[in-house]
């Protein structure tokens, strides 16, 4: 009689729904008949979780710009206040005038009248633009009109963005799809999505992420190499993967995303940089030469102190204090019991990013939401940072307001504005202690518990370890939850069902 097998690591684990492993997502779903029952018919319905969470996706999407409705009717054309008290801002009706869309300029090649001469944003950002503004074209009227559907276009082209963002998390961890709710259904996603282009960005960092956990480290590469070319903060993620594959051996692998990455980049940005290399640098030294500005800390130093920080000088502590951050993670990867996940690494690199920069813009957090749907996919913590985002969100517009009222000072004064401040810093630690606790004890990570080693790892996903330091030394150690409780286990550094 033969001996009985045991269970294969590579065999896929079932789909389990939210509401069973998740006591927030169980108690939500009462207000839909409550958790979905053991004896439920799953499977075989038109309702998977890839096309309810893209339409979840669409409707917060919609209900994000309905909350522009003020705005988009009057008071982006009536004086500054009235946009900051309707928490409606958006950047993308007034530069379609003060970037010269409006008039036909050309990105990079026309100069703007004013201080800005050109515009300051990367190169596929700015193809973007252009792109809405050949569409709004056909739309003939006045100025206040040709800004409002200058907005509508941009908003239609960057729902589609929005839609690949969810789905792309639904399927980049296996037998996880529903965590993609997490990403369709945050708040701050639906009231920031329209405030300016950062959508495009994370849309294709959230494809990328989805081609790595697939295997295909060449088209990686090149959507990373993309995503960089349209904003800075999509590079950093290449520093956590350099990381992880040092310690799985997977050299080869990590060059060809590199070398993907550094094409794709080349490709969009050389023409412009030979044709118009004064507008295509202004990205770049716009960057460099910005004030202290929304957001930071550096503000509240600068507020608090009453005294404007050189921006050389909080540029040099900015770079420092990053590379601080990001030597932590690297030592904190390669000495962790358990090889990180890396959608945990890629979430702390870019927080480490926001939390150190000198300026915070509101849709910014869009950068974050999708990692951290994939780094913690635990409602109740992600629904606390969400909860200090959308204080943030609130703050800072209050604090305009106050700015812009005159002598009335309706609004925020700026001690409330700081405190707005630091529940967006303290909202973004926290998610990052807990995620950092997830790495130095993996028996807590709630995508680990069901045997998974790291279902978004691709080429990294139950690979052995080559190189680790200290108490990770072993390759191979792992730790695996089993009935009976958390067990480490050595050998090839894949886990086994317990």
């Amino acid at each position: 009689m033969p001996s009985p097998q045991k269970t294969s690591v590579h065999q896929e684990q079932p789909v389990v729904p939210p509401t069973r492993r998740d006591e927030v997502a169980a108690a939500g779903s009462e207000l839909i008949g409550g958790p979905l029952g053991r004896a439920a018919w799953v499977g075989r319905s038109w309702f998977t979780p890839v096309r309810v969470i893209a339409l979840v996706a669409i409707g917060m999407f919609a209900l994000g710009m309905v909350q522009k409705l003020p705005c988009y009717n009057w008071a982006w054309f009536r004086g500054s206040s009235s946009q900051y008290t309707h928490a409606c801002y958006s950047d993308i009706p007034h530069l379609f005038l003060g970037r010269g869309f409006a008039d036909g300029l050309v990105p990079y090649f026309d100069r703007l009248t004013g201080d800005m001469e050109y515009l300051e944003y990367p190169v596929l950002t700015g193809l973007f633009m252009q792109i809405a503004a050949w569409l709004t074209a056909p739309f003939d009227g006045d100025l206040q009109y040709r800004e409002q559907m200058y907005w509508l276009v941009n908003a239609g082209m960057l729902l589609i963005c929005a839609v690949i963002i969810a789905v792309c998390v639904t399927r980049t961890q296996r037998n996880r799809p529903w965590d993609g709710l997490l990403v369709a259904l945050a708040p701050a996603f639906a009231l920031t999505a329209t405030i300016n282009w950062d959508l495009l960005a994370v849309a294709l960092t959230a494809a990328a992420m989805l081609m790595w956990s697939r295997g295909r480290v060449l088209v990686f590469g090149v959507l990373i190499g993309l995503a960089t070319a349209a904003k800075l903060y999509p590079v950093l993620l290449l520093g956590p993967l350099l990381v992880l594959c040092w310690r799985a051996g997977k050299y080869r692998e990590y060059g060809a995303a590199l070398l993907g990455a550094a094409g794709a980049w080349l490709v969009v940005n050389v023409p412009v940089m030979l044709l118009a290399p004064e507008g295509w640098k202004k990205f770049y030294t716009f960057s460099q030469e910005r004030q202290v500005d929304f957001g930071s800390f550096w503000l509240i130093i600068t507020q608090r102190t009453g005294e404007e920080l050189d921006v050389e000088l909080v540029n040099t502590y900015a770079t420092l204090l990053v590379i601080l951050a990001c030597a932590g993670i690297a030592g904190l990867s390669l000495t962790a019991p358990r090889r990180p996940r890396v959608g945990q690494l890629a979430f702390l690199v870019v927080a480490a990013f926001i939390l150190t920069n000198k300026v915070y813009s509101p849709q910014y957090v869009l950068w974050l939401i999708p990692l951290a749907a994939l780094a913690r996919p635990r409602w109740r913590d992600f629904l606390i940072w969400q909860g200090c985002e959308v204080v943030y969100f609130l703050g800072i517009w209050m604090y305009l307001a106050y700015t812009t009222s005159g002598d009335k000072h309706q609004g925020l004064p700026p001690e409330g504005y700081q405190l707005a401040i630091a529940a967006h810093l303290l909202g973004t630690l926290y998610l990052c202690a807990v995620v950092v606790r997830d790495i130095l004890m993996p028996e807590r990570d709630v995508v680990r518990q069901d045997g998974s080693d790291d279902p978004a790892g691709g080429v990294l996903d139950r690979a052995p370890d080559v190189f680790a330091l200290g108490r990770a030394a072993h390759p191979g150690r792992h730790t695996v939850q089993t009935a009976e409780g958390p067990r480490v286990e050595w050998g090839t550094g894949e886990p086994t069902s317990g």
